[in-house]
């Protein structure tokens, strides 16, 4: 196999990594808190070719040897956590955050997960029929700054200020039911999406290392949350339907040099002496 039908073949299959990226961020242009995935690509293998000392010339600048590579690959897949835009709705148990941080979520197999989707609703407690937990869209627990489930009293009616203090009504009675915990992130690149639009840390992270509670950072730089209002996805469609036209015609160019590099490995081995 050439140099040129390897080149070919290792760039189409980064660019079918890339095209299947952009495939989902468009799929999640309408998830709540979705952030965008982005990727970069780097040379697979770059090799430097010496030309015949017959070129090296009076007056020439430049060196004789040029680099050839063999295409790319993708070297690695960010996350975008530009805020989105807030749509209010209305629902007082749909909440967004306005600033750099995430809800924290326990997942059914005791996992800490991270999300910026606040579609969140009351669940009945099966244990204890008068209190109720605030869950997301799967049914995963909430957690409070204590990093325990948040209970509130069962049909009660919730007031959320922008740091996260819940106040539970009931009739005339209003109790307090904690504070919801948010954890900003200090290194998003050791944070990997699952399932669900949910984060986790990543194999070998360490918690406090990526993540710190946001009521520990100065004023300015705290998050709030806003009830009764989403976060949209940061998903521009405009911009990835023009980067899906640009790579579906890299994917064309390289599957063009594949082919005639197949035809010209034909006619060599067709030639007679």
């Amino acid at each position: 196999m050439n140099n040129s039908m390897i080149t070919a073949m290792v760039s189409m299959s980064g660019i079918q990594q890339r095209l299947d990226l952009i495939a989902d961020n468009i799929a999640n242009i309408n998830t709540v808190g979705y952030k965008r995935k982005e990727a970069s690509f780097e040379d697979t293998l770059t090799s430097v070719m010496q030309q015949s000392s017959d070129f090296q010339l009076p007056g020439r600048a430049t060196p004789l040897g040029f680099n050839m590579g063999f295409g790319s690959r993708m070297g690695e897949v960010t996350l975008n956590f530009t805020q989105g835009s807030l749509q209010e709705t209305g629902n007082m148990m749909d909440l967004a955050i306005q600033g750099n941080a995430l809800f924290e979520i326990l997942t059914p197999d005791g996992v800490r997960a991270y999300t910026r989707a606040g579609d969140f609703h009351i669940q009945p407690n099966p244990v204890d029929g008068e209190t109720a937990f605030i869950v997301n869209n799967q049914g995963h627990l909430l957690l409070n700054s204590e990093g325990a489930p948040i209970e509130v009293p069962a049909g009660s009616t919730l007031s959320i200020d922008g740091e996260g203090n819940i106040t539970a009504v009931v009739g005339t009675t209003e109790t307090a039911a904690g504070r919801i915990g948010l954890v900003t992130p200090l290194r998003p690149e050791a944070l990997e999406q699952k399932d669900g639009n949910l984060f986790v840390l990543a194999p070998g992270a360490v918690i406090e290392e990526v993540l710190t509670a946001t009521s520990e950072l100065p004023q300015n730089e705290q998050a709030s949350i806003r009830q009764g209002a989403l976060e949209s996805s940061n998903v521009d469609l405009a911009n990835e339907m023009a980067e899906m036209m640009q790579v579906q015609r890299a994917y064309q160019l390289a599957a063009r040099a594949l082919t005639s590099s197949d035809t010209m490995m034909n006619l060599a081995n067709n030639l007679r002496g």
